[in-house]
């Protein structure tokens, strides 16, 4: 089975900057979020691949959650988006498990409460941006420097009277957590124990770069979490910092230094959700459908135009020659492969590996029976983690492995098969119209040599 023999891939969707906070974000179509939450099969992505059936586990490899973002850090370098989504995800429902004299202690933050300090940020100069230490000991001494200000820090060797010690964690709450169904970390919570960062620190400047006073809301449930998602996410120089214009920082800040209520995100996770589901979506199922690596289709693509080459060479050697017109039609052969391998080719597919229903590995996939078992635990088990390290992965072994490899040895590189029955289907859709594609005009080509007279020339 295939889809409409009119189907055509998702188109690339460049990267767009952020967007002033409260502006409504449009889909590909025209429409908002609230009323496009499903790609439509006309942008070339079927019901079965949707972001939702991704996020949700409904699909099977190359085309899950661990794909998607994979394709994220390696190829749109946006994991952090990703990462933040799945962690508000996990959060809301978190928050809801929270008996109700929990979820009073931190208000919802209302879209009034919100749109009354964006007309406030307005009519406010904009904060100081904050200068490294680094930068401030370079121009010291000179006219450019930059005058001392008293900071205050919050959390580290601060004797705050006013300061709740923070509340040891209830059986009941472990086991809230554990029930995740995001295997961020080994204790089964979205958080990881060993985290050692100074983000109390890094939170309290935000805060003040910001220009917002932080009232000590210790009590408020995962306060503590909050002010490690601002160093992490939030913060100017955070290690998987957001794409977040000023205005949408400094009303995010503002917000969480009111209450922990999911809802003081909601500005900022309707910009990360838009990016995640009209851009980042569209991109990896176009990705995707590339059933081999660079070299193999680049390689294909050779070959296509080799094939038709050599029916234009045949054809008019038979044409210049005494033989009849019948033999001309020899031809098509060289005609049809040819431009069935260059129409496939250049939709990213090769003919040989769909043949097989295969695929490319990945080359961060190629070499991960050769390192050690527990590195590569650590480097997929990275990624998920909400409080991770930045998502750079240069260091990484394959790289260095991968780049050795000679061209050949990367044009037939090794193959599996995908698991993915949309997937499937998708290719099956532009094999079959490179082969109706081929045959109209391989038609055309022919009839033309056919009609031509004889040559006669030897």
């Amino acid at each position: 089975m295939v889809y409409s023999l009119a189907y055509r891939r998702p188109p690339h969707v460049p990267r767009r900057s952020s967007t002033v906070s409260g502006e409504s974000e449009p889909s590909i179509g025209g429409s908002t979020l609230d009323d496009s939450r499903d790609v439509s099969i006309s942008y070339g992505i079927p019901e079965a691949l949707s972001f939702d059936r991704i996020i949700d586990g409904g699909t099977c490899p190359p085309c899950t959650t661990r794909d998607f973002m994979n394709y994220l850090i390696y190829i749109e370098h946006a994991a952090e988006n990703l990462q933040f989504f799945l962690w508000h995800k996990d959060y809301v429902r978190r928050f809801d498990l929270l008996s109700d004299h929990e979820r009073k202690l931190a208000p919802e933050w209302t879209v009034e409460q919100a749109e009354a300090q964006a007309l406030a940020s307005k009519d406010s100069p904009a904060p100081m941006k904050s200068i490294s230490a680094d930068a401030m000991a370079l121009f010291k001494g000179t006219d450019f420097a930059v005058p001392k200000a008293t900071v205050v820090e919050l959390g580290k060797g601060a004797s705050n009277p006013f300061g709740t010690p923070p509340m040891t964690p209830r059986s009941g709450d472990h086991d809230s957590i554990a029930q995740s169904e995001y295997p961020w970390s080994d204790s089964g919570s979205t958080l990881r124990s060993g985290f050692k960062a100074p983000y109390d620190k890094k939170a309290a400047g935000a805060f003040e770069a910001a220009d917002v006073k932080l009232q000590p809301f210790t009590i408020q449930p995962f306060r503590e979490e909050i002010s490690r998602i601002i160093a992490t996410y939030i913060a100017e120089g955070a290690s998987r910092q957001l794409n977040l214009s000023s205005k949408e920082r400094a009303g995010l800040l503002h917000a969480l230094a009111v209450t922990t209520h999911p809802t003081a995100f909601r500005r900022v996770i309707h910009t990360i959700e838009w990016t995640l589901r009209h851009q980042a979506h569209q991109n990896f199922i176009r990705w995707t459908i590339c059933n081999g690596n660079r070299p193999r289709v680049i390689f294909a693509r050779g070959l296509g135009i080799a094939g038709i080459l050599g029916g234009i060479l045949a054809a008019v050697l038979i044409v210049l020659s005494g033989a009849g017109r019948g033999w001309r039609v020899l031809s098509a052969i060289g005609f049809a492969f040819g431009i069935a391998t260059l129409v496939a080719a250049w939709k990213g597919m090769c003919v040989v590996l769909h043949g097989m229903h295969h695929r490319h590995l990945r080359p961060w996939e190629l070499f991960a029976d050769d390192d050690d078992a527990s590195s590569v635990y650590e480097m997929k088990k990275g990624s998920f983690d909400t409080l991770g390290s930045s998502n750079s992965y240069e260091d990484q072994p394959w790289i260095a492995k991968y780049e050795k490899r000679n061209i050949l040895r990367k044009i037939f590189d090794r193959e599996v098969w995908i698991q993915e029955p949309a997937l499937r289907q998708i290719q099956d859709t532009i094999f079959l119209q490179a082969v109706l594609g081929s045959f109209i005009l391989t038609a055309i080509c022919v009839g033309i040599f056919v009609a031509l007279p004889k040559g006669n020339f030897y």
